[in-house]
């Protein structure tokens, strides 16, 4: 976009804008905001870590007279020529894909000068349509990725002979990972933009794919540990971009069907796999689908732009006009009168600053509210569906049926997001989380009711209520994320995204373990299952009292009423 477009009047950039955003967008440049800072080191580091981890399959693929089974062998010297390529390729890629520090610094306030409009009134461009593609993408691999958890852990334990409650530390270890990794990456979001982010948890995708062919069950933890550090990094920041270039009479329905459709697929091509390959391959070769999956995503990055928002804050105008152009976003000089809406937080502040911002006035309420809500999925998804095939099993199901009946419960999570984007977008954002949040916990008061028959119950009525199930609960974790990224303000935005999705997985680290100690210990599902969903309910009531209606609102205008 040349610095003479840049300069028109605001009706002529909003004609400029529908124009050029009703096409597939342009070929990324040196001023377009999608561009590589070091592309030859990128694409060579993303050349070793394909090749690393392709070197861990051979011994994995001669294993086939023995099952696949890998526990207690030593590591080959492919395999550990395989490890130190993929750390030199992570090296090079995240060298190539980083910006220059001093690009990384605020140039001035913009926020004191311009604001910014998303066109409320606009219709969605193709440039919208090719994002929302290209995210769907990259959130379905990364909801497959920790959802792939509880299709191996029943091979594993059977592997390495451990009990429910040794292997329930393999999700909280990972999941430990995956909080982390949120918080961190949601951080990194607000200090290295957007697309940068997005683009390393894509390298962390591929080199943590060789997590199935380790060995040992200590090398199983360690690798990941660092899948987790990378699953966590997508989420949040993928929410936060597309708040920040959807319009806002759009954003809550199309945002909300967006990550539900995300999540319903990613589960569902995580039961898929499992279902086609694990009967054949063992658990193993679950996890190396993180390789392809993280391939496309960096193939398709040239379709990934860096926010406006976040380019214009760190002074860098050309850049985030050139964007706006294509996505229907204007930026105007700060009217009379017009309440300014300043930084919550310095740009340059470190990790431990932002997140404490979070955790005081104004935002204090709503972070609580926003990680009670996580929490109590949480403990529903990694503490009770994750160990769901474990329960299966036990219960009489065979492997190749367990995982097949959670993939038609998956199913109906994805005409079920069709309701809750409608609620969502059109009804009430608050009353819709309340309704979803209370509906999952008397699911699982169901479950727990009927748990002691589970073996005898009929095919179809256990798909049914897994398919009640399903859609509640990835109502629930679809509305989370966008949620929080429409509280908080485009300095924390990042990061604000980042502890709503670390509480998801907070869950996580708490739910596996105790659901694997009462199962060991209480005899009965009965008892895991309430402490599982109890909490849920509990969130449900928080949210009467503490959530923020965010439905047809701009986010400049959220953010106002959040300091008020």
């Amino acid at each position: 976009m040349s610095s003479s477009t840049a300069g028109k009047s605001g009706n002529d950039e909003n004609k400029i804008s529908r124009d050029e955003g009703s096409h597939a967008p342009d070929s990324p440049g040196p001023h377009t905001g999608i561009e590589l800072h070091h592309p030859v080191a990128f694409w060579i580091g993303v050349l070793l870590l394909t090749g690393g981890v392709l070197l861990h399959l051979p011994e994995f693929l001669s294993m086939e007279g023995m099952g696949y089974r890998m526990a207690g062998m030593p590591m080959s010297m492919e395999m550990l020529g395989g490890m130190a390529a993929i750390l030199a390729g992570l090296g090079l890629a995240t060298y190539g894909v980083v910006p220059r520090l001093s690009a990384l610094a605020p140039r001035r306030d913009v926020d004191a000068e311009l604001h910014i409009h998303g066109m409320d009134n606009a219709g969605l461009t193709g440039a919208h349509w090719w994002l929302l593609f290209v995210l769907g993408i990259a959130l379905v691999i990364d909801v497959m990725k920790p959802a792939t958890l509880g299709f191996v852990l029943p091979g594993m334990r059977q592997e390495y002979g451990f009990t429910t409650a040794q292997v329930a530390f393999f999700p909280f270890v990972a999941l430990t990972g995956t909080t982390i990794g949120s918080i961190l990456w949601g951080v990194m979001g607000d200090r290295l933009g957007r697309r940068a982010t997005i683009l390393l948890a894509s390298l962390f995708f591929i080199g943590t794919s060789i997590c199935g062919f380790m060995p040992s069950f200590q090398w199983n933890l360690f690798m990941c540990f660092l899948m987790g550090l990378s699953a966590g990094g997508m989420l949040p920041i993928v929410y936060a971009l597309m708040a920040e270039t959807v319009p806002a009479r759009m954003r809550g329905w199309l945002v909300i069907l967006h990550g539900g459709l995300a999540t319903a697929c990613g589960y569902l091509v995580a039961s898929g796999l499992a279902t086609l390959f694990e009967p054949t391959y063992t658990w193993r070769i679950l996890w190396f689908f993180g390789l392809p999956t993280g391939l496309i995503i960096i193939l398709l990055n040239r379709w990934i732009p860096e926010s406006p928002r976040f380019l214009l804050q760190r002074g860098n105008e050309s850049a985030a006009r050139a964007v706006m152009s294509r996505f229907g976003i204007v930026v105007e000089k700060r009217r009379a009168g017009e309440a300014r809406v300043p930084a919550a937080a310095p740009s340059g502040a470190g990790a431990k600053n932002r997140v404490l911002a979070l955790f005081r006035r104004p935002y204090a309420l709503h972070s609580m509210t926003i990680v009670l809500y996580g929490l109590g999925w949480g403990l529903v998804n990694w503490g009770f569906i994750t160990f769901l095939p474990t329960v299966l099993r036990d219960a009489g199901f065979k492997v190749g049926t367990a995982s097949a009946l959670l993939f038609y419960s998956s199913l109906a999570a994805i005409p079920g997001t069709l309701l809750v984007a409608f609620l969502y977008g059109r009804w009430s954002s608050r009353k819709t989380m309340i309704t979803f949040a209370a509906l999952t916990s008397a699911v699982m008061i169901g479950f727990a009711v009927l748990s002691p028959g589970l073996g005898s119950l009929s095919q179809p009525a256990i798909v049914l209520l897994g398919m009640v199930l399903m859609v509640s609960c990835t109502a629930v974790i679809s509305m989370l994320s966008p949620y929080a990224a429409e509280v908080y303000p485009t300095p924390l935005r990042g990061t604000g995204s980042g502890i709503a999705a670390g509480s998801s997985k907070l869950g996580g680290m708490v739910g596996p373990p105790l659901m694997g100690l009462l199962l060991t210990t209480s005899g009965t599902p009965m008892i895991p299952i309430l402490a599982m969903g109890i909490p849920i309910g509990f969130a449900a009531l928080v949210l009467c009292y503490a959530g923020l209606e965010t439905r047809g609102k701009g986010l400049e205008q959220i953010a106002d009423r959040v300091r008020s």
